[in-house]
């Protein structure tokens, strides 16, 4: 471990909006280097990850709180797919029959979603579920809001309605515009908890679908069988292949804990796991499963991922959260299509509305639009350059934009929860502080001379860290609109450093910067 004196020269605004400069200089240890050579690229930043993201249902999609955050989303994070259940549930008005059992189709709910989506340039990846209540064959439900997991009592009637609401978003959107989206039949068939009978009947459900959306044209895309776990997946593939069954791509869900997986109310006592390897293993196994298949071009989505799966675990609000997505992300870079992150928010009622403003919503905002560190993460990646610039840390990235300007996103992940004693419930509820892991210095060679100014933005315990500021606040159970004010100023996504720095004749850049565990950090410098 060698020594440097480091020397930081800090330019921030005051409250008065006056310049005040703070010195400090101690000699630290330096535990990890970040070299990289601006004259050697990788290539085009990959940028699968804001391909999707998810959501709850379609019927909370036609709240204004919703549709407010979710344009917030897009203008910070740039997801560019939404992903939600219930699309043909009874809430969206979507299937009835008359009294002779003809079916009676409505789809105004639905282009008033769908209109306001592709109206701030997000793309619908349509999940096609649930049941609805005059199609079912039985009456099981799961959620809060009751969606029917049966299949349909006449798959001739089923087949009618996905093709009538195919046809429909053709006439009302344009074969050219409907052709970029995907069809995604169900969700979680392989879990009883969504789906009630068997691996055979859902192939039989997915062949009806699956031809049923190709019938109006064969150029959109339709897959399966956005499964738990990676089940089924396999089974699909040589389903299809043996029964000339369309599909173009796979899609499945995966989330970080080792035990708990259903869990709508919070009572199954999740643990994430301390495998560093969660949730990213699923993925490359995934990958070569479809590599070795008599179907390897199909894409690969996994529609759902997080670090647990259940939307009241603190650990969705947790600073942890953000090193934890870009660690899988960086992990599965080139196996993936996508990954949708589940969810953007917290207006979520698979268990119904919640009583707390911070209660482990999946969300990236909670209810009251307040930004978690998740979001962060989300956005720091969507500030990265066009170009991607070799380097051999693993867990950063380093780029390049069109302007000049550099960015270096880099992290420590560490799980804190160590072994199974204590739930996630009990472990993130509380202020959990951070330990020290060593200094890291950036090594940037042949930056182009000129002045920059350098911006460096933090997401850690107490920076970005909205739930830390709810916890000083005595963890209200309702915030007043003054609270939400100051959570939101404390945690705003500013700068912690801005300064001007000169890039010289030595066309070198070094800074170092103090890591905690979970820390993460971007660095930008802009060209002046």
């Amino acid at each position: 471990m060698k020594k440097v004196l480091s020397v930081i020269t800090i330019l921030s605004i005051t409250s008065f909006g006056f310049f005040k400069q703070v010195y400090s200089q101690e000699i630290q240890p330096i535990q990890r280097v970040i070299s990289v050579d601006l004259s050697k690229e990788k290539g085009i930043t990959s940028k699968m990850w804001r391909k999707c993201v998810g959501a709850g249902r379609a019927n909370e999609g036609l709240r204004a709180d919703w549709q407010e955050q979710l344009r917030e989303v897009k203008k910070d994070c740039g997801f560019e797919y939404i992903r939600m259940h219930g699309l043909l549930h009874d809430d969206m008005g979507v299937y009835f029959e008359d009294e002779k059992g003809n079916p009676i189709y409505n789809w105004q709910y639905i282009d008033q979603l769908y209109d306001f989506l592709l109206s701030i340039d997000v793309k619908p990846f349509v999940e096609l579920s649930f049941m609805p209540k005059a199609l079912a064959s039985g009456d099981k439900t799961c959620f809060w809001w009751q969606g029917n997991v049966t299949p349909p009592k006449s798959y001739d009637k089923w087949a009618g309605l996905i093709t009538a609401l195919t046809q429909h978003f053709t006439e009302r959107y344009g074969k050219e515009e409907v052709k970029t989206w995907y069809f995604e039949v169900w969700n979680e068939p392989n879990l009883s908890h969504f789906y009630t009978s068997t691996m055979e009947e859902y192939f039989k459900l997915y062949d009806y679908t699956a031809k049923a959306v190709k019938r109006v044209s064969t150029d959109y895309r339709v897959g399966g069988p956005a499964s738990a776990g990676s089940g089924w997946t396999k089974e699909l593939i040589e389903y299809c292949y043996k029964n000339n069954s369309p599909i173009d791509f796979i899609s499945a869900h995966s989330y970080g804990v080792k035990k708990g997986f259903i869990d709508i109310n919070g009572k199954a006592g999740k643990i994430l796991s301390s495998d560093l390897k969660a949730v990213t293993s699923d993925i490359i196994s995934l990958r070569k499963k479809i590599d070795n298949s008599p179907l390897k071009n199909l894409e690969l989505h996994f529609t759902e991922w997080s670090t647990s799966p259940s939307g009241v675990d603190n650990v969705h609000d947790s600073y942890q959260s953000a090193p934890f997505i870009l660690d899988k992300i960086k992990g599965t870079e080139g196996f993936a299509n996508s990954m949708s992150y589940w969810t953007f928010t917290d207006i979520f009622e698979e268990g119904g509305p919640r009583k707390t403003p911070f209660h482990g919503g999946f969300g990236l905002l909670n209810y009251q639009s307040i930004k978690k560190p998740s979001y962060y993460a989300f956005n720091f990646l969507n500030r990265l350059g066009e170009t991607e610039l070799i380097n051999k840390d693993s867990a950063s990235w380093v780029t390049v934009d069109n302007k000049g300007d550099i960015q270096v996103l880099f992290w420590n992940f560490t799980v804190l929860n160590k072994g199974d004693s204590v739930n996630n419930d009990v472990y993130y509820r509380r202020d959990l502080p951070s330990k020290d892991n060593g200094n890291v210095q950036l090594k940037l060679n042949n930056v182009p001379k000129g002045k920059y100014t350098m911006k460096v933005t933090k997401v850690g315990y107490k920076s970005n860290d909205a739930y830390a500021t709810y916890l000083q606040l005595g963890s209200p159970n309702q915030l007043t609109r003054a609270q939400v004010k100051t959570i939101n100023e404390a945690n705003a996504g500013n700068p912690e450093i801005e300064k001007q720095v000169e890039i010289k004749g030595d066309k070198l850049f070094t800074y170092t910067l103090p890591m905690r565990e979970n820390d993460v950090y971007l660095v930008e410098l802009v060209k002046e």
